[in-house]
């Protein structure tokens, strides 16, 4: 066998336990049923619980020292001509295969011994190696190419398999597909459910290969938080996942979760790495496909909210798109997608692109001039470019007006009460844009969980607080270890007790720490609400009678709201 072959199939299997060598290797049991082995009337004599371990390849040795040339998970086969001559040495021969790591010992009566001796059993029932006594005369070289036959035939079967799985994602890729697209041929390859998750354990992408959708996703979340696995692939058995982390450049951003009954094969493995590779390729090279006006549009409004796009630029490439920004009052707005769809979050992308395709679209209804592009997965900006004298309310009611109609026409991919319509200040000068979008940016990410009932067109600054600031603060690393600081804890509880106590703290904070009116909110005893603040007072180690402790923990709790949008 070729080293670089038997070098390829060695690291695939290097996931998980050494017993799974056997997804691609013959077991021992599978080599006693050979014709060649049978013709010697094998018994087995010891080990009988490692017959399914796997044969890597088989020797045949007479000498007493041969574990020293030994690598692991080899069938050695014997006569015992020339093994030691008392039982202490026989007992040590035995002993030095199985630390060697040997799989199993065939040996051939009649020449040497006329049944196995006791000494070389009881070693080898004590070590777990497979001891068989061979009646009859065995041509140890038809039973090594036997052997090692199906061995190689094996490994062919898995590289063809290997260049199957290579073929159809580099096809994958060169075609850019997108990540749906890519878990969607990892679930039909391995015929099992397949998720894709960001690390905030929420589903981008799922293909659940002909399963019950609901049952697959249930509790997602918290199930998700409760598997931790050591190394970049690993098999849990208690979930009965296999996972693999998604990333590139050396930033990981999600993991690929395949849900199984039974622990997966080598080939689930290579397939699910590669389906990763794929994802994270993917995501570093897939470009919307929108229109070409949406791509013009969509990075100049991208380059003035990162602030990477001189004044000058900006001015001169807007006027060339016919958009003019001297001399105007330009006002900046976000419509932000506030419920995502039922299917997986990931085909947002397209919805986000048609929607922002009948934004502009809504914006030449009102006749206004206006850049228009997504700036982000849920959210398409708009930078209205106004007469200086026109009413800006009522220019923005008319947008608001425009885009309702043309839900309520079905010619938009999102219900008439999807988005949230959020406005910065209004300002007379490029230079200030960029700071009208981030305070629209944090508008839009607070205004739905502020919503005070009364159906607005659109929302500003005035109406959000506190929680608009840790909105805009979401993707700071700062934010989300004080929140894991602060509810971790709380939140991996949860988890493990399929309980509740975060929703118990949420509702005592926003009732102003006043237990009564908590535990009715919470419709609940009040012995029993009582008990559960305690306990989450164990579980966090803090006092809930502290002002300072329980802002902190209204602050995260704020926190998470935001990172979990």
């Amino acid at each position: 066998m070729p080293d670089a072959l038997s070098g390829r199939l060695l690291r695939s299997c290097a996931v998980g336990s050494p017993d799974r060598l056997a997804d691609i290797y013959p077991s021992v049991r599978e080599v006693l049923a050979l014709a060649a082995v049978r013709e010697g009337a094998p018994v087995v004599r010891a080990g009988e619980s490692a017959l399914g371990r796997a044969v890597r390849w088989t020797h045949a040795a007479e000498v007493a020292d041969v574990a020293r040339l030994l690598k692991g998970g080899e069938l050695l086969l014997t006569t015992g001509v020339l093994l030691p001559a008392d039982d202490i040495g026989l007992a040590d021969y035995v002993r030095g295969l199985a630390e060697a790591g040997v799989t199993g010992v065939l040996v051939e009566v009649g020449r040497r011994f006329d049944r196995l001796p006791d000494s070389m059993v009881d070693t080898a029932e004590e070590h777990g190696l497979v001891l068989v006594e061979l009646a009859h005369e065995v041509r140890f070289a038809a039973v090594t190419e036997a052997v090692h036959a199906r061995i190689v035939d094996a490994q062919l079967a898995e590289l063809r398999a290997s260049d199957e799985v290579h073929a159809a994602f580099t096809e994958l890729t060169v075609e850019g597909a997108a990540p749906t697209e890519i878990v969607r041929q990892v679930a039909r390859m391995a015929g099992r459910p397949v998720v894709l998750e960001n690390l905030a354990h929420q589903v981008l992408a799922i293909d659940a290969a002909g399963e019950d959708l609901s049952i697959v996703l249930d509790g997602w979340e918290d199930r998700s938080r409760a598997v931790r696995v050591h190394g970049r692939t690993a098999y849990d058995a208690g979930s009965g996942w296999l996972l693999t982390t998604v990333g590139a450049r050396g930033q990981d951003w999600g993991r690929l979760v395949l849900v199984t009954e039974s622990a997966p094969t080598v080939r689930d493995s290579m397939l699910l790495e590669r389906g990763a590779a794929t994802v994270a390729l993917s995501r570093l090279v897939e470009r919307d496909r929108e229109s070409l006006e949406r791509q013009s549009h969509r990075t100049l409004l991208t380059g003035i909210i990162a602030g990477s796009v001189a004044l000058t630029e900006t001015t001169a490439r807007a006027q060339a798109l016919g958009v003019p920004l001297e001399g105007r009052a330009l006002v900046s707005v976000l419509l932000r997608l506030n419920r995502g769809p039922t299917g997986p979050a990931l085909e947002t992308q397209e919805r986000l692109r048609d929607f922002a395709e009948t934004v502009s679209a809504a914006v030449r209804d009102t006749r206004g001039v206006a850049l228009v592009g997504g700036v982000d997965d849920a959210t398409v900006g708009v930078l209205l470019s106004l007469p200086p004298r026109e009413d800006v309310d009522k220019a923005l009611e008319r947008l608001s007006a425009a885009l309702t109609k043309r839900a309520a026409s079905g010619r938009v991919v999102v219900a008439a009460d999807d988005w949230v319509m959020a406005v910065g200040s209004i300002v007379s000068s490029v230079r200030d844009v960029r700071r009208a979008f981030l305070e629209a940016a944090q508008v839009a990410d607070a205004a739905p969980s502020g919503d005070d009932g009364v159906a607005r067109p659109y929302y500003r600054l005035t109406d959000v607080r506190l929680r608009g600031l840790l909105h805009l603060l979401r993707d700071d690393d700062r934010l989300q270890t004080f929140v894991e600081r602060e509810l971790g804890p709380l939140l991996a509880h949860d988890a493990k007790h399929s309980s509740d106590l975060v929703g118990v703290l949420r509702t005592y904070l926003t009732a102003g720490r006043n237990k009564s009116a908590a535990a009715d909110a919470a419709r609940m005893s009040r012995p029993s609400f009582y008990e559960r603040l305690h306990r989450i007072e164990r579980v966090l180690s803090v006092d809930l009678g502290s002002v300072e402790s329980c802002l902190s923990l209204h602050v995260a709790l704020l926190g998470l709201d935001a990172l979990r949008r």
